[in-house]
């Protein structure tokens, strides 16, 4: 992390109770970036249910064999499920202090019952774990729609090596060229501007109620997610100093 992001942040931070935190924000807002940014700060879980999925399925549990079932039926994973896996998730002992929440919730009807999960955990704790399940502190990273277009359209990857590339802001130094072996780059089908217009378009139908949701209850921090990601950082780490856990 750069000196710009890191000078906000407590030297003792890894030692506290953090509690949780939601990164909200649509495809291509730098949630992933951002969320590193609080894991090496922190040191406190990431915690995305693809990922749980992923696990869940690899390990064969009960709930894995339940998913896998369904996805072979090409079918969504329902909530039930999908709230099961992060209940787990959440019980685990590197989750002590707090988690970083990715890709979750992405409904009001999950944001609900992710706030009636932690109040269950809340009980019965001492004072650290009532700090550890507290109500989420919810980041939202705020882009414009151009800005958002460009990062997710400009991207090109290298088959061979894997490398990522952007044409508007990080191109390689021959265009359409890996700079590392000359294989040409690709665009996958997902980062095409009709595909991401529908998944922009999906995120503001279901995940965009979220904002109303945590904002009456007055657990929304807005971060200008236009500016370069250690400023991005900066002031996500300033407004998380701020905050006033219940």
């Amino acid at each position: 992390m750069g000196a710009q992001a890191s000078a906000t942040v407590n030297p003792n931070a890894k030692e506290r109770v953090v509690g949780p935190i939601i990164l909200l924000g649509p495809p291509g807002a730098g949630k992933g970036t951002q969320a590193k940014f609080l894991v090496d700060a922190f040191g406190i879980p990431q915690i995305s249910t693809g990922d749980i999925l992923r696990d869940n399925v690899a390990r064969k549990t009960e709930l894995g064999v339940k998913a896998k079932a369904v996805m072979e039926r090409g079918d969504l994973v329902p909530d039930e499920l999908v709230c099961d896996m992060v209940a787990d998730r959440l019980q685990q002992p590197d989750c002590a202090r707090g988690f970083i929440l990715d890709g979750f919730p992405r409904t009001v009807r999950q944001a609900e019952w992710l706030d009636g999960q932690l109040e269950k955990m809340r009980a019965g704790k001492d004072a650290q774990g009532q700090r550890a399940y507290a109500p989420p502190v919810v980041i939202r990273l705020v882009v414009e729609y151009n800005q958002l277009l460009q990062r997710l359209t400009g991207r090109r990857s290298c088959p061979t090596c894997g490398l990522i590339y952007n044409v508007y802001y990080q191109p390689p130094k021959v265009p359409g060229v890996c700079d590392c072996d000359g294989t040409p780059l690709v665009q996958r089908r997902d980062d095409t501007e009709e595909v991401i217009a529908e998944r922009l378009k999906a995120y503001e139908q279901l995940t965009l109620p979220l904002v109303d949701y945590y904002g009456s209850r007055r657990r929304l921090i807005e971060v200008d997610g236009n500016q370069p990601v250690e400023a991005v950082a900066a002031q996500m780490f300033g407004a998380l100093e701020n905050v006033n856990r219940v």
